[in-house]
């Protein structure tokens, strides 16, 4: 990976599948309907168009964010197993047209998934992102771990 841009949020987890069952996680509309958002939250998948190029569009409901709120973006790159990295822009407020680039990296006993989501304007988009992706990841592995 090359430097890490400033501004960026960095979480890493190794989970016991291949990098395939992780990719599709992210990339099946119906997978990602189950798990994506933190402990509490529910999503929606409004659009996902999985390809270089295509756009998403994702409803979120929970008791931090009040009223469903959007977010949407472009996929800017697809390689299967290993990338997946998307523009990140909320509807509601100032974060528009950050990155973010989930890898999938093969390691002894599973892939350890590395999520960078670069270019947060400022502290506040930096802290609020942290525990949004942290509680994202926990439900994915979780999820992956019930189904497995």
């Amino acid at each position: 990976m090359s430097s890490i841009p400033e501004a960026s949020v960095i979480l890493r987890r190794t989970i016991p599948v291949t990098p395939e069952r992780l990719f599709k996680a992210w990339t099946d509309p119906a997978q990602l309907g189950t798990w994506f958002g933190p402990p509490g939250h529910a999503a929606s998948v409004e659009e996902m168009d999985v390809r270089v190029g295509g756009r998403y569009r994702f409803g979120m409901v929970g008791p931090a964010l009040g009223e469903p709120k959007f977010v949407f973006g472009e996929y800017r790159e697809i390689t299967p197993p290993s990338r997946v990295s998307f523009t990140w822009s909320w509807e509601h407020d100032d974060v528009k047209n950050t990155l973010v680039t989930i890898d999938f990296n093969e390691v002894p006993g599973g892939t350890e998934l590395v999520l960078m989501h670069a270019k947060l304007p400022h502290d506040k988009a930096i802290q609020s992102h942290t525990a949004g992706w942290t509680g994202t990841l926990d439900r994915l592995v979780q999820t992956i771990q019930e189904g497995e």
